[in-house]
């Protein structure tokens, strides 16, 4: 191949997107990654208040792009979740369910990992820098020629590519979505996502909570010490619109009390560290995820609520199948941007995350409502699992990301 000349070009380098350009180059492929915004080597080194949730059935895909063991600050092993029911400023049902990975089996590792935010996205900025298969262009725009016989990249930079495939990983907003004619089913839940970061005085013993409270699930994730402080935590939770904005008005006196309403005193006092975020949440789903030539991963597919903390490895599951059909094809000589692979991506990855979209769904409207029946029986629903090791083994299995 020529220097203008790759086997895949991927337009987003987002988590997801840069992920996935970096499985493909460690596999052989010339990837050329595009981005709006400017990726320097070094990212601002600030702790910000947000992290990911990285499933142990996902976990290996960092690994393999060489970006696990590139993190700057360790990631935090989730070895048990609670999962309870309440009122902010009440204590929490006595009905519980709680998780344990050992009654997996000693051998069984985490659950999965929290990694900041900051953290993924210094090692994979490091990385795309690097080279080593990878070619960036960023910031850049692209415009995209798709025809039977391949495609034409054209960068704002001067850059005239020709490639084999072209992948969207540009978010829910994807330009290359659209301009595929690819239909999109959008679900608004007039919700929004609180994303902060806390101290604590007593360590969390790797222990995740999900909370659910009448405005939404409340999810505490342990982190790793930073910013000075040895005991952390990151903290996301639902409210509706109206309430999550008037939060973000607070003062941060006034905010962390409301987080420790709804967290509980388990953890002892708590304190703000870094920023909050707002998010409005909608769920959303491409009716279709290919194109000629063209694959969608990510947001640029589908988007779910953040109920069961599965979005961010929904598009990591999507870098693992489109890496493995990739890397399949240029093994043997085929083209990785012929229709019959597509399809085949587009078998395996859509079912998965419609049932996902369709489950978190279900939870969302299950748990954030305070009618008295409801809580009673989903409260009773908890209890019974935690006590049928069946049924309980099975949802630690999907909390991994390792059973479908």
């Amino acid at each position: 191949m020529s220097d203008t000349e790759f086997d895949v070009c991927i337009l987003g380098a987002g988590p997801v997107g840069g992920a996935l350009a970096c499985q493909l180059a460690e596999s052989g492929a010339r990837v050329l990654i595009v981005d709006r915004a400017a990726l320097p080597p070094m990212e601002d080194p600030g702790f910000d208040g947000r992290a990911y949730a990285i499933a142990a059935g996902t976990q290996p895909l960092l690994d393999d792009a060489a970006l696990w063991q590139a993190l700057p600050f360790q990631p935090c092993p989730i070895e048990q979740i609670h999962v309870s029911d309440g009122k902010p400023g009440r204590p929490a049902s006595p009905l519980f369910l709680h998780f344990d990975r050992r009654e997996l089996g000693e051998a069984s590792g985490p659950f999965g990992w929290m990694v900041e935010a900051r953290s993924l996205r210094i090692a994979l900025n490091r990385r795309l820098h690097a080279g080593r298969g990878v070619t960036l262009a960023a910031p850049a725009t692209a415009r995209v020629e798709r025809r039977a016989d391949g495609v034409t990249v054209r960068l704002s930079t001067g850059l005239v590519a020709q490639v084999r495939l072209v992948i969207a990983a540009e978010g829910r907003q994807s330009p290359l979505r659209r301009e595929a004619n690819i239909p999109v089913i959008r679900y608004p839940y007039r919700q929004s996502g609180v994303v902060c970061a806390i101290a604590h005085e007593y360590p969390h013993e790797n222990t995740a909570l999900e909370h659910f409270l009448p405005g939404g699930p409340f999810a505490q994730l342990p982190l790793g010490p930073t910013a000075g402080a040895p005991h952390v935590s990151a903290i996301v939770f639902t409210e509706k619109t109206a309430v999550a904005d008037a939060l973000m008005r607070m003062d941060s006196d006034s905010f962390t009390h409301q987080v420790a309403r709804r967290l509980g005193d388990h953890l002892g006092p708590i304190r703000l560290l870094g920023r909050r975020w707002n998010y409005p949440l909608s769920a959303l789903l491409a009716t279709r995820y290919v194109d000629q030539r063209l694959a969608l991963v990510g947001d640029a597919a589908h988007g779910i609520h953040p109920i069961a903390g599965q979005g961010f490895n929904l598009g990591l599951r999507d870098a693992i199948v489109l890496s493995d059909l990739i890397g399949e094809a240029l093994a043997s000589g085929n083209d990785p941007g012929e229709a019959d692979m597509l399809a085949r991506y587009q078998r395996q990855r859509r079912p998965d995350n419609l049932a996902m979209l369709a489950a978190t769904d279900a939870l969302d409207r299950l748990f954030s409502n305070d009618n008295p029946a409801i809580r009673l029986a989903r409260d009773l629903g908890i209890a019974a699992v935690h006590r049928l090791p069946p049924v309980k083994r099975f949802f630690m299995k999907r909390a991994m990301g390792i059973s479908g």
